[in-house]
């Protein structure tokens, strides 16, 4: 059952890594220097979404005791929970994105790292509400918890195809904050 919820994060593990690619031309420096402070403040964020990710599949793949799964899966959704929400406010700090219609491609790119940092929190709480002792019942918790994972990170996709929509998508590619290493299978 575990597998599954790994299975699951994979799919928000993808929605950082549309974040990596090939850098874009630098002859809009504007549009750059806009991402480089989105970036900088987002590296750190990416790096512990990453870890929690890891976590969560480390504790999945091997024969973890439903304790120790809720225990990590709950502090790994939290964390996501966080940093979803920070990646947001960078965005909102970075101040409007100089592209055409940059307010609301910025208003909405927010919104959507918002409704997944919700996401991730109710995900939390499922998991502390789950009833670790009972084997049964915990199983089917996890189900229902890893059926709710592509809901919780469909705001953040949304979120970023936003900024791509808006046209941001080279000047973000080309910042080493926003890239991230696909973490090689086990």
């Amino acid at each position: 059952m575990n597998k599954k919820l790994a299975a699951a994060l994979s799919g928000g593990a993808v929605l950082m890594l549309v974040l990596s690619g090939c850098g874009g031309d630098d002859s809009d420096k504007k549009a750059d220097a806009w991402a480089k402070k989105v970036c900088d403040q987002w590296q750190p964020e990416l790096k512990k979404i990453e870890t929690a990710n890891a976590e969560i599949k480390r504790v999945a793949s091997e024969s973890s005791k439903p304790e120790e799964v809720q225990q990590t899966d709950s502090a790994a959704f939290g964390t996501q929970s966080e940093s979803y929400k920070n990646m947001g406010t960078a965005l909102q700090s970075a101040g409007v994105p100089p592209v055409k219609n940059g307010e609301a491609t910025q208003a909405e790119a927010v919104k959507g790292f918002e409704a997944t940092s919700q996401g991730y929190a109710d995900l939390k709480t499922k998991m502390d509400a789950l009833d670790a002792k009972d084997q049964t019942k915990f199983a089917e918790g996890l189900k229902e918890v890893a059926a709710g994972l592509e809901a919780a990170s469909t705001g953040g996709k949304a979120a970023l195809s936003q900024l791509k929509a808006g046209g941001l998508d080279q000047a973000i590619n080309s910042q080493k904050g926003c890239q991230v290493t696909a973490p090689s299978p086990k």
